[in-house]
Formats: structure tokens, C-alpha cells, sequence
């Protein structure tokens, strides 16, 4: 991890604001461009930080000096939840910062890349930015919550399946004395291909208690590299049961899925209630949870 905690940044007649150039990368193609696109970012917080110790010191080719007084506190991302992608929908993903200052707060700054060395330009492979300023709350006089809001795009940002799993949060604030601090990787996110269970059927229906049920459904998960659903094989699932008059499930037995994605799973009727498969999350895919089948027995 690196942090920068302070920098002497050029003149302010170059500066330019985060607004004027995260817009124009909103959906950041995750391409080998990546890594030329997270210069262009980073640049832009350094001459915004610039254009503000210009602003401060009246002098536009003013040096800061930042005294390292400035923290980032908190980073949240997502509620602290994974970011989910299938194949279309453009996943919203709000980013809280949390900064202090003695001076106060002025902006925060955040992305996501993916990759293994920010100034390396083979090292970063995907990058989202966010859509627009921060939209800061200042709770107090030397403390403020930043929000920014992230757009990631299955169809643009996540442009193949490799990019699954764990990505880094660059965050970064500014107080209104120009000080600037930023952490390439304050932390780490996990974005994950979705996952589904479709045609779910468990059956005979009805079943005398005792005999057989045979529950079956196919697994699959959403690829990016070609924005389609395809059967996950060779993975773990298990088969629940809640009984009639009940939401609580448990698990009767853990199958595998086939080579494409079927699932099929026995068990013994003992009683009448319902019957679904659920597959948790690994590293790289969401969880996910069939529709139930309702068996009667009698």
C-alpha cells in the first residue's frame, strides 16, 4: 500500500476541476487504456488541489505544503456490500468518505481500479469513476462525510470475466487549507458475477410420506466477456426444506452441480413444505437462491 500525505503541486493555471475531467470518463472502459485513465484521474485531483492552494495563498504558482494534519477516518463502499454485476443492469455504487481536518473538509476523491500497481501501466486492467463531485455533509467544523456515486456498467466497465473478485478503493481528501491525502488501496471491494438458479421442480406432487422427492434446477452465472448466462459447473449446492406454516429453511444434503450447470438432489418426504437449492458465494460469484416448490405429502 502507498499513501500519499503530501505533494508540491504544480501551478494553478493548469488546474482543472474534478468535475471537468470525471465526467467525460463516467464509464471507463476497463481496456488497456486503464491505466492512462487513472493518470488522467489522478492528475485532476492534484490540480484541483493545486487550484485551491492558489486560491488560498492568492499566489496561482503557489507550493503546498501539506503538515500531514488531515485524515481519512472511514471508507464505505457499497454498505460494505459486494458489487453485483449480471449482464445489463448498471449497477449503482455509493462511496462514503469520512475525512478530518483542523482546517475543515473542502472535497474527497474515490475510484475503483483493478489491477496489482497504480503507476504501473501493464498493473491496471479496470477502473470505474465516479459520475461527479463529491456531495459532502460537514458535520462539524473539521469533519465531513463525502459521498460519491459510482455507475458500474457490466456492458463497458466489466469487460471480461477475469476482472471477478477483488478490486482496490483509492480514496482520497482535501481540507480547505489545500492539504491533500490519498491511499491507492484504503481497501479492497469484491465485485462478483451474479449467479442464478432457474427451473427449480421438486416432485412427485403429491408424495406419500416416506417415498422419494427428487428436486432438480440448473445453475449459471452471468459472463462478462460475452454479457450471457452460462451453466457454472462442478459447484456446490444445497438442498433446503422449510416445512408448511414455516420461513426457516435447513439444509438436508449438499450436491454438485454437473459440468453445465444441472442440479439434482433426493431426499425422503416426511413431511409437506417447501423445497429450494441455494448456492453460496465464493470468491468470484454471487450467492443465489432458487424459487421454492411447494410438495404436499400425505
Amino acid at each position: 500500500m502507498r499513501i500519499r500525505t503530501s505533494l508540491a503541486v504544480a501551478t494553478a493555471a493548469g488546474a482543472v476541476a474534478l468535475g471537468a475531467f470525471a465526467a467525460p470518463a463516467a464509464h471507463a472502459d476497463g481496456t488497456p487504456n486503464a491505466a492512462a485513465k487513472v493518470s488522467s484521474f489522478l492528475k485532476g485531483v492534484h490540480a484541483d488541489a493545486a487550484a485551491k492552494a492558489g486560491a488560498k495563498t492568492g499566489v496561482r504558482s503557489g507550493v503546498r505544503h501539506a503538515d500531514g494534519d488531515l485524515t481519512i477516518d472511514k471508507v464505505t463502499v457499497n454498505g460494505n456490500q459486494d458489487i453485483v454485476a449480471g449482464t445489463s443492469a448498471v449497477k449503482t455504487v455509493n462511496i462514503y468518505v469520512t475525512a478530518t481536518d483542523p482546517e475543515g473538509i473542502y472535497d474527497a476523491y474515490a475510484m475503483l481500479w483493478h489491477g496489482t500497481d497504480i503507476e504501473d501501466p501493464d498493473g491496471v486492467d479496470g477502473v470505474v469513476f465516479p459520475e461527479q463531485e463529491a456531495d459532502c455533509d460537514h458535520w462539524s467544523a473539521t469533519s465531513a462525510t463525502c459521498k460519491l456515486t459510482l455507475k458500474v456498467d457490466p456492458k463497458s466497465d466489466l469487460w471480461d470475466s477475469s476482472l471477478a473478485g477483488k478490486w482496490n478503493v483509492y480514496a482520497g481528501a482535501m481540507g480547505n487549507d489545500a492539504d491533500l491525502t490519498e491511499d491507492d488501496t484504503y481497501k479492497n471491494v469484491w465485485v462478483k458475477r451474479a449467479a442464478q438458479i432457474t427451473s427449480m421442480n421438486a416432485g412427485p406432487e403429491p408424495v406419500k410420506k416416506g417415498k422419494t422427492i427428487t428436486a432438480t434446477a440448473n445453475l449459471s452465472r452471468a459472463s462478462w466477456s460475452y454479457l450471457k448466462y452460462y451453466g457454472y459447473g462442478s459447484q456446490s449446492v444445497q438442498l433446503q426444506f422449510a416445512k408448511a406454516g414455516s420461513s426457516t429453511y435447513t439444509t438436508v444434503k449438499t450436491v454438485k452441480t454437473s459440468s453445465t450447470g444441472a442440479l439434482k438432489a433426493t431426499a425422503t418426504a416426511s413431511a409437506s413444505g417447501t423445497w429450494r437449492f441455494y448456492f453460496p458465494k465464493n470468491g468470484t460469484t454471487s450467492a443465489a437462491t432458487s424459487a421454492g416448490d411447494y410438495v404436499a405429502v400425505n
